[in-house]
């Protein structure tokens, strides 16, 4: 039952013709009718669009499409390291005799000279990498809990937009020495940070791509020529002028 009490609107009489009531009413009809303005600001001329029942029902659909597909997006894996083919260890097939191990600082290197071995894997994505003959190569290895590694990465960088790699040398890094447990982990996360231009293999668990060349502390260098012969090979930082050097009396640039 409704409490309140209905009052019928009193009947409206119009004004006598001439009268100074009539005229005054004809006055107010041709006035234009004033247009409010709402909390201090000029509304648009269609009003509230939020009124229109269309438009709004259009805005919802909008919001619901972003919002589902932001769950699609994280339902399945918003990082790359999220990926069903992503991974930071990859199966490694060596082609060759591996290099012996290289030797401590300032003793003679016996595997220079000796055909390197073909090394086949892939990248984190599982894209096919090859280290094998056929161009002048350097070989990067790195460990992403090498705080060397971490020093030298930048500087290979660098020396890449400085474009100043050698035409025709071809440069690959090689991911080992993996451990979760361990600083800096991903590699993957880490060189893709770090902007590193260049394939890199993502060596197996028991890093055969680093045993297949000799591989004996971080980073590491390893050259060779077009036919596969082990030019020079170091571990520890170099310096990027002292790489120029060794590069150009390698391979003659």
């Amino acid at each position: 039952m409704n409490d309140s009490l209905e009052v019928s609107s009193p009947t409206s009489v119009p004004p006598r013709p001439g009268s100074a009531a009539a005229k005054k009413k004809q006055q107010q009809a041709k006035q234009p009718t004033p247009q409010f303005k709402k909390g201090g600001k000029d509304e648009p001329s269609g009003g509230n669009p939020l009124a229109n029942p269309w438009l709004l029902g259009g805005i919802l659909a909008v919001v619901v499409l972003v919002v589902g597909i932001i769950a699609i997006v994280s339902s399945t894996g918003g990082s790359d390291t999220d990926g069903l083919d992503f991974a930071q260890n990859r199966p490694v097939t060596v082609d060759g005799t591996p290099l012996p191990a290289e030797p401590d600082p300032g003793l003679d290197d016996p595997g220079l000279g000796q055909v390197v071995p073909e090394v086949t894997g892939q990248n984190f994505e599982g894209v096919d990498v090859t280290i094998g003959h056929g161009a002048p190569t350097l070989a990067v290895f790195l460990a992403h809990w090498c705080p060397h590694c971490q020093n030298e990465v930048p500087q290979l960088v660098q020396w890449n937009n400085d474009r100043e790699v050698p035409a025709g040398l071809r440069v690959v890094g090689v991911s080992t020495g993996v451990d979760e447990r361990r600083d800096n982990f991903p590699p993957s996360d880490w060189l893709a940070r770090e902007g590193f231009p260049w394939a890199v293999l993502a060596d197996s668990v028991g890093a055969d791509a680093a045993a297949a060349f000799g591989v004996t502390g971080f980073p590491a260098f390893v050259l060779f020529d077009a036919d596969g012969t082990l030019l020079w090979r170091t571990s520890g930082e170099v310096p990027i002028d002292e790489l120029n050097a060794v590069l150009a009396e390698q391979l003659g640039s």
